[in-house]
């Protein structure tokens, strides 16, 4: 599943992204990388995903929260 088809209040972790060099370098420089758990904090109707990151809270838009490719874990 993606990012955007994730559930709020959820903990998953990153299994991998398909994002263009300069995105994914930006957003692995902000903690962002594959085998990183995360928390999905919140869905704008604009398509835009909230989420918690090594304790940052981050927010990417709807192109690349499908490009960003997640698995649920257990608490």
């Amino acid at each position: 599943m993606t990012l955007k088809d994730g559930h709020i209040g959820r903990n998953y972790i990153v299994k991998k992204s398909n994002l263009e060099p300069l995105v994914k370098q930006r957003l692995e420089a902000l903690g962002l990388i594959d085998g990183t758990k995360i928390q999905l904090l919140n869905q704008n109707t604009d398509g835009a995903v909230i989420f918690k990151v090594r304790g940052t809270r981050l927010a990417v838009g709807e192109r690349i929260a499908e490009q960003i490719y997640i698995e649920e874990v257990a608490v």
